[in-house]
């Protein structure tokens, strides 16, 4: 069931959830209350977080008072989302294989989990699966083209010529779609979603040249891949090409203001 890609994808982020929360995580946790709400969580749902990450939509379903239950892929994800919500049900698992019985939630959530399995479709079809006839279905990921504020660390790189290592596989490309809100809703809709919509989420994500450095400069998600498989010399390069870039995005105090899209689709099984 597991594609090269998948397997690249494990291999990338074993062992980086702290990594991750001191970096992207901010960013990954903006579009958290728009896609609770696409998929109607409140008091008493029973809601799926897949790929909870370090269990921020988790947290906010539990807040809301639903019956919260979390997977991810990654043992110290897991680890950090159970401490972070400790009435949830969080356990290590990964799409398109879910441990749970068909129809067995009223909702489920997955915030750019689909950025990073092998199978799109056969994932989506699996979180139709454990969803219940009538219940409602959220999850976001990144479009193409991406907006300036996410184009920023992979501009850094082109700039110091480096390139994307031989052993980071792509999505194979019948296994691909169209990353626009047409395409991201024609894919719920192949998997069986019905009133399927798809909206855009746009905001300015506030960081630090630092805390944005300090992803790709630990390994983290396929541009920190990208990063540390260069030599000493080129990550340099691209540090100091990825400073320059930066100040496009300076705001008072140094601050960066990157802006970012996310695209949010949500349908009934």
């Amino acid at each position: 069931m597991h594609t090269p890609f998948d397997t690249s994808e494990r291999q990338t982020w074993a062992g980086r959830a702290d990594a991750y929360a001191a970096s992207f995580a901010k960013l990954c946790a903006h579009p958290v209350p728009e896609l609770l709400d696409a998929a109607g969580v409140e008091d008493g749902v029973r809601v799926l977080d897949v790929g909870t990450g370090t269990g921020t939509a988790a947290v906010r379903a539990c807040g809301r008072g639903a019956k919260v239950s979390a997977v991810d892929a990654e043992p110290g994800m897991v680890a950090r989302a159970a401490a972070a919500a400790p009435t949830a049900d969080v356990r290590l698992a990964a799409l398109p294989q879910l441990p749970f019985a068909d129809a067995a939630f009223d909702a489920v959530v997955g915030n750019f989990v689909l950025n990073h399995v092998g199978r799109p479709r056969a994932a989506l079809t699996e979180l139709r699966r454990v969803t219940r006839p009538g219940g409602r279905m959220a999850v976001t990921i990144w479009p193409t083209p991406a907006a300036a504020g996410q184009t920023l660390l992979g501009r850094a790189v082109r700039a110091a010529g480096a390139t994307r290592p031989d052993h980071l596989p792509a999505l194979a490309p019948e296994d691909d779609f169209p990353r626009t809100r047409q395409g991201f809703a024609a894919l719920l809709g192949e998997a069986g979603f019905a009133d399927v919509g798809c909206d855009t989420l746009d905001w300015d994500h506030r960081t630090t040249v630092e805390e944005w450095w300090s992803g790709p400069a630990a390994g983290v998600a396929t541009i920190g891949q990208v990063v540390t498989s260069q030599s000493p010399a080129v990550v340099a390069e691209i540090r100091g090409q990825f400073e320059a870039l930066a100040a496009e995005f300076a705001g008072p105090g140094g601050e960066l203001n990157l802006p970012h899209t996310a695209l949010l689709a949500h349908g009934r099984a």
